[in-house]
């Protein structure tokens, strides 16, 4: 997968931040893209150049905004001349009780994790359809699935137009760019760190493997997607939730 170049969405933390680091460890060039925290982008970036022997490029952009979006893949284009991979990680969640969201709210995680995918995939899709060749990986949820959490409606309904989305690209992009998707159950990333003790028990009895994922656990799925051993794997919604099960 050397010279290759890859650029992971909302990759300055958690799981993006993992699909990073395993791409670099694989000889990619990476682009690590971000919204807040400018010091954890630059820091990861630093530590890939120091670590691993591919070039990097941080840009911040947030991925609802078409403008902000088309300047990114010019700026990706400028740099390295194209784009390989593309990992559709940027996702926020705002739990609250389902009949207090509100329009604002319920919107921003649609625009970021549903919107911000498409736009992405539009244009990395233009730059692989020219090259003829490249791998798109979306990031949605099993909450997308089967494990509906009403104080994450907003969420959930967006994890499942993602998994639309992939299935509408695939069509779109065949025969040269493969799309599939994959689908976290727990992972220990930002996301879950303010549940309770009571609340990880509960949920980690409903795991086979009693216990919420590593973020590069889930990394290592988007990296084998990403490599030439998937290359007849397309359309696929693949589920990585240590075999969860409903009550």
């Amino acid at each position: 997968m050397s010279n290759l170049v890859a650029l992971v969405t909302g990759s300055n933390r958690g799981i993006g931040k993992s699909c990073i680091i395993e791409l670099a460890k694989k000889g990619v060039n990476v682009v690590i893209n971000y919204y807040h925290h400018d010091q954890e982008a630059n820091d990861l970036a630093d530590y890939i150049q120091k670590t691993y022997n591919v070039e990097t490029l941080v840009i911040k952009c947030d991925v609802s905004k078409e403008e902000e979006v088309e300047t990114m893949f010019n700026t990706i284009i400028d740099t390295f001349g194209g784009l390989d991979i593309l990992v559709n990680n940027a996702s926020v969640c705002r739990d609250s009780l389902l009949m207090d969201k509100s329009i604002k709210d319920f919107k921003r995680i649609l625009d970021v994790n549903l919107l911000g995918t498409y736009l992405c995939s539009k244009y990395a899709g233009k730059i692989m359809l020219n090259n003829k060749k490249g791998k798109i990986i979306n990031i949605s949820s099993t909450n997308a699935l089967d494990t509906y959490y009403p104080e994450s409606c907003d969420y959930d309904a967006s994890k499942a137009g993602v998994i639309s989305l992939t299935h509408n690209f695939a069509r779109e992009f065949a025969p040269f760019i493969t799309v599939n998707c994959v689908c976290p159950g727990w992972v220990k990333t930002a996301m879950t760190k303010d549940l309770t003790y009571d609340q990880v028990s509960k949920e980690k009895k409903k795991i086979l493997l009693g216990k919420f994922a590593e973020p590069e656990e889930i990394a290592h799925v988007v990296v084998f997607l990403a490599s030439s051993k998937a290359n007849y794997i397309n359309d696929a919604i693949i589920r990585v939730d240590g075999g969860r099960y409903n009550d």
